[in-house]
């Protein structure tokens, strides 16, 4: 177990995936179920009001009239979807999660909302189905690698119909500025969101030349270490509109935030409205 220990204490290459899957973790996807449902955390899923802001501001732009079919990628929950069913769109919501896309398929039966959920890896995903709006919110797209993000892209784009149109949001240079590398150890006796016995854990930042940053965790127990590889890539217009226009023909605007702020250079969030050219 110390070698383990040394070797994840180093500083990984860039892009380094995770010694264990944590999304469909028993316990860790209860914490993570938690953080999307409480509607006043900023964790999961953004606090609700930004949440159904969001919401009425795609609908203006993409409005259910005229982009119906839409697919809410990384949909979690079904908290997106369910407010986008409301609006009148025709749902269709993938996300990793076993845990969370049970979740949302119980809520919809409750709510009696005709919504289809999809449990799949969106990197995986192979629908015959074309789409009017795909979402992909709250900068899921900067924790792919550079590999994976064209590849979504691309999917994405044969995803959509001619005139199709993706929103997405990321993060920019500036939500990490001035932040340096660090580490800290914590200790959980009563247990905690990685584990439920009780654990060591040390956290550490790590920032790279590529505007990208790694949040780690690495988790000890008394019989056990486990490495938790977080990624987050930050991208400028520039570099965002580059990868777009490398994954097909777009038409772009950009926005502080997905709620439709005018965009400013020092902004932390990035939203893209991508309208697909044939």
């Amino acid at each position: 177990m110390n070698r383990q220990l040394l070797k994840f204490m180093q500083k990984p290459q860039l892009y380094e995936p995770s010694s264990n899957k944590f999304w469909n973790d028993e316990h860790i996807s209860k914490g993570m179920l938690e953080a999307h449902l409480n509607k006043e955390w900023e964790a999961a899923t953004r606090k609700y009001d930004f949440v159904i802001n969001s919401v009425e501001w795609i609908s203006t732009i993409a409005p259910p009239s005229q982009k119906n079919k839409l697919l809410d990628l990384g949909c979690g929950p079904g908290i997106y979807a369910e407010l986008f069913k409301h609006k009148g769109y025709d749902v269709t919501g993938v996300d990793f999660s076993e845990r969370s896309i049970n979740y949302a398929i119980e809520s919809a039966k409750k709510e009696n909302l005709d919504i289809t959920y999809i449990c799949q890896d969106y990197l995986e995903l192979d629908l015959e189905e074309k789409f009017d709006l795909i979402t992909l919110i709250y900068c899921d797209f900067g924790v792919l690698s550079d590999i994976n993000r064209q590849l979504l892209l691309k999917k994405i784009y044969s995803m959509l119909k001619h005139d199709g149109v993706l929103i997405l949001d990321v993060f920019t240079p500036f939500e990490h500025e001035g932040k340096k590398e660090c580490k800290n150890w914590n200790y959980f006796s009563n247990g905690g969101f990685w584990c439920e016995k009780p654990y060591g854990c040390l956290e550490a930042f790590y920032k790279y030349e590529s505007n990208t940053i790694l949040n780690q965790s690495i988790v000890l127990t008394d019989d056990e270490v486990k490495c938790y590889n977080i990624w987050e890539h930050m991208f400028t217009c520039d570099e965002l509109l580059s990868e777009l226009k490398a994954a097909g023909n777009w038409n772009v605007e950009f926005y502080s935030n997905i709620i439709g702020e005018k965009y400013i250079n020092n902004s932390k969030t990035l939203c893209v409205v991508a309208r697909k050219e044939i």
